[in-house]
């Protein structure tokens, strides 16, 4: 028991009870062996002798017999041009995601009565093949009703004039849901995972709390239809009254567009970088509750939840965070990562992220199809874009929590097994920003300590002070680190305790975190640790173990410490049997594991990288890229698509320098303070009469861009990107509309590749309003003192570049 008095969690009788701390400055938790999860009461899950068997218990997911640890993202196959499919997978699969969700939008399928559209990106089928491709599952969102910052929330046009009782048991709302399913049913005929396919789980409807029985009989209608998956899914935030047949999935944002301008950090969103059993958030879609259903849910009426007979899932850990006209959110890398890590913490074992890779959102035959005032809802959000500042954006940009995701994601692909066997016990994880938040996650004999300081820049926390923390397992107890340590501010980890690295060694702690393994022809494995910047590594061995390379060595009470004083990618401890690897912070979050030449390697670049056929794809805004690879693999590698050649070799790997074709920057404008002649004047709509998005730009400022059209030629893609600040901006080619953004204040990027024959003939114009302070639209405090108008720092042609390496098996 932390001596700060940690909020008070359930804990499951006879898997882990506080013990009285031995000394006032220690953290004591004694954590015993769990019991067997519950078996067969959830209507989930296959029969006993199917191949590769998914089922659900009261603690996890199990696959083939054993615990399965799922890792999905979020990805919109029909907001993403279909011949970028591939790109993004690809990625997603590089990222660590073993899983893809996905929303069917009605509206986009069915836009007139009867005629549906399976074609181009609207492709479902071709979409979840091509995720099989690469090795990944599926989770089909079917709707009918799905948000997604969708006009009507993806029900169409006119379905909506038909005034029907939506989203419930309507024999005549029936009818028409029961055509849509037969629809996707007939995309998935051959794909579901009874059939070999990779569709493990169906998700009915949406955001529905109020509505059990309609949710029941939407899984029966699917199953009617001859869908069978282990995995029906609703989302259980908010209170949300789910079926049995359904497994319920939370949520965890550490902002919110939906929160009001008075809103300075939405109330759930501290809680959630917090370790607690709790997995329920009442104020995601309270907006919506409160607007379309007119009543809004009173927290103390109904309580968090803490439900020991299903396993603790997500499906939309926020990914980034998208931006309305009213509130504008400027998450950080560093917010996404922290939130996901204290959600593992807390015991999560299906880690879901909302979104995973941003897109477009579609037009229709009504215009473009994003919820508005104009549609009834209480947000107007930008006409085009939805890039969410996820880890992969709009057009393929790989964002700083890209990486930093992946490495918790390489984590779980290696220990996540253990880990969803593994229950949560909270050290401390209170409200008290002076007390030490931490947990355990333990199947009694091992685990993994998890200590945050983090919390996002409006609110963040101080730093700790000698920190360590004793965790008392069924072989003893082990203190972690050897000595107390100053955890800096804003930091998170978790460190693993009696983790056994061969049989004969044994990582009793280390103040760094596990992130991989690979193995080396003819040599030992190595096992990959990262450490944390401003945390000093070090690894404790159980016992006199004999120790070479990198590391001071001391020896007490019968361990081995190995302190790393400098932590890299030569940072290597030779140990009998196995090697670590000890990365600092930057080089790990370059870090990849791709199947590359018929084996796992590991890559290390800090372009975006990721596998197809065997082969290595690179994409970067920069014309070199350095690219290592172990297994070493000298002379064995060659350029494809663009150049490579290599360097002198180091430590273990085989490092190349990489040639991009068609990079580089070109800046077109820059230092521009603008008028706008007629800016229009601040409106409210929706039904919780907030500030609306302008649609008139007749008095727009206009911005003419010079653009030589062979700046878009010769790379693979080129994007125009707008540093500036104002209010509202819109790219138009001719007449058309191709991108718009509210100024939050990060770039705007607009994908010119796509639209390189429109340029040639009608050019490009920016249409800019000013910002002015006085309306009141909520924008970070980090960017909120900028002057009022309109100021375009500068505005560049970024040509992002990609090769291709091929790299020839072993012999």
């Amino acid at each position: 028991m932390s001596t700060t008095s940690p909020t008070p969690s359930p804990v499951e009788p006879g898997r882990s009870t506080p013990a009285a701390p031995a000394a006032p400055a220690a953290r004591h938790l004694r954590v015993g062996r769990p019991q067997e999860p519950r078996r067969g009461h959830l209507a989930l899950g296959e029969p006993e002798g199917t191949p590769d068997r998914i089922d659900v218990t009261s603690r996890s997911l199990e696959r083939g017999g054993r615990p399965w640890f799922p890792v999905t993202g979020e990805i919109h196959y029909s907001r993403i041009d279909r011949h970028r499919w591939d790109e993004v997978l690809g990625l997603a699969r590089a990222g660590g995601l073993g899983t893809v969700a996905t929303y069917v939008f009605w509206q986009a399928h069915e836009p007139r009565p009867g005629e549906f559209d399976w074609s181009g990106n609207l492709d479902l089928r071709a979409f979840v093949q091509l995720a099989a491709e690469h090795g990944l599952d599926v989770v089909v969102r079917m709707g009918p009703w799905a948000h997604g910052e969708a006009r009507y929330g993806g029900f169409p046009d006119w379905l909506e004039e038909l005034g029907l009782a939506t989203r419930t048991n309507d024999p005549e709302y029936l009818t028409l849901v029961r055509r849509l399913f037969a629809e996707q049913a007939a995309q998935l005929v051959g794909l579901t995972h009874a059939e070999g396919g990779p569709v493990v789980g169906l998700q009915m409807d949406n955001e529905l709390y109020d509505q059990p029985q309609h949710l029941a009989t939407l899984r029966t209608i699917a199953e009617e239809l001859g869908l069978r998956v282990p995995i029906w899914t609703a989302t259980g935030w908010g209170g949300a009254q789910v079926p049995e047949t359904l497994l319920p999935l939370y949520s965890a944002y550490g902002d919110g567009f939906w929160e009001e301008t008075t809103t300075e950090w939405p109330e759930f969103a501290a809680f959630h970088y917090r370790y607690s059993p709790v997995r329920d958030d009442l104020s995601v879609g309270k907006d919506l509750r409160e607007s379309l259903d007119g009543v809004l849910l009173d927290p103390d009426a109904v309580p968090l939840k803490d439900d020991e007979q299903l396993p603790y899932a997500t499906c939309e850990l926020g990914g980034g965070m998208h931006v309305a006209y009213h509130r504008r959110p400027l998450m950080t890398a560093a917010d996404v990562t922290a939130l996901s890590l204290a959600k593992l913490g807390s015991g999560s074992v299906w880690q879901g992220y909302y979104m995973y890779a941003g897109g477009t959102i579609r037009r229709g035959p009504w215009g473009t199809s994003q919820e508005s005032h104009a549609t009834g809802y209480p947000n107007d959000v930008p006409t085009l874009t939805y890039d969410f500042y996820a880890p992969i954006g709009e057009f393929g940009q790989l964002r700083p929590h890209f990486h930093a995701l992946r490495l918790q994601n390489l984590w779980l692909a290696l220990d996540g097994e253990a880990l969803a066997a593994m229950t949560a016990s909270v050290g401390g994880g209170s409200e008290d920003p002076g007390e030490l938040r931490w947990a355990v996650r333990s199947d009694g004999e091992r685990g993994y300590v998890f200590l945050t300081t983090y919390q996002p820049a409006r609110r963040p926390i101080d730093g700790q002070e000698s920190v360590q923390v004793t965790v008392e397992l069924e072989g003893g107890p082990v203190t972690v680190p050897s000595r107390p340590v100053d955890l800096p501010a804003g930091v998170s980890v978790a460190w693993p305790i009696q983790y056994r690295l061969t049989d004969a060694v044994t990582l009793q702690s280390a103040t760094a975190a596990l992130v991989t393994r690979v193995g080396a022809p003819g040599a030992s494995d190595v096992v990959v640790l990262a450490a944390t910047d401003g945390v000093p590594a070090e690894v404790v061995l159980e016992g006199d173990v004999v120790v070479a390379g990198a590391g001071r060595v001391t020896r007490e009470d019968g361990r081995t410490i190995v302190a790393i004083d400098e932590p890299g990618p030569d940072c290597v401890v030779e140990l009998p049997g196995v090697r670590l690897l000890v990365l600092d912070e930057r080089t790990a979050h370059a870090l990849s594991v791709l199947d590359l030449g018929g084996a796992p390697r590991l890559v290390l670049t800090e372009a975006g990288a990721y596998a197809r056929d065997g082969r290595l794809v690179l994409l970067s805004e920069q014309a070199t890229a350095r690219v290592s690879l172990f297994p070493a693999a000298p002379g064995r590698v060659r350029a494809v698509a663009g150049e490579a050649r290599d360097e002198p070799p180091r430590s273990i790997w085989t490092t190349l320098r990489v040639t991009l074709p068609g990079v580089g920057t070109t800046r077109l404008a820059e230092g521009l303070s603008l008028e706008a002649p007629r800016p229009p004047a601040p409106t409210r709509g929706g039904p919780l009469n907030r500030l609306s998005a302008p649609t008139d730009f007749a008095g727009a400022a206009r911005l003419p861009i010079d653009l030589p059209v062979e700046l878009v030629d010769g790379a693979d893609r080129s994007l125009l990107r707008v540093t500036w600040t104002g209010d509202v901006g819109r790219a138009v080619i001719g007449e058309t509309v191709v991108s718009d953004t509210f100024w939050h204040g990060r770039v705007w990027d607009v994908d010119l590749t796509r639209e390189r024959d429109a340029l040639a003939r009608s050019g490009l114009v920016l249409e800019l309003l000013p910002w002015r302070a006085e309306t009141g639209v909520w924008v970070d405090p980090s960017v909120r003192d900028v002057p009022d108008g309109i100021h375009v720092e500068a505005v560049d042609v970024v040509r992002v570049g990609r090769a291709v390496l091929e790299v020839a098996p072993a012999d």
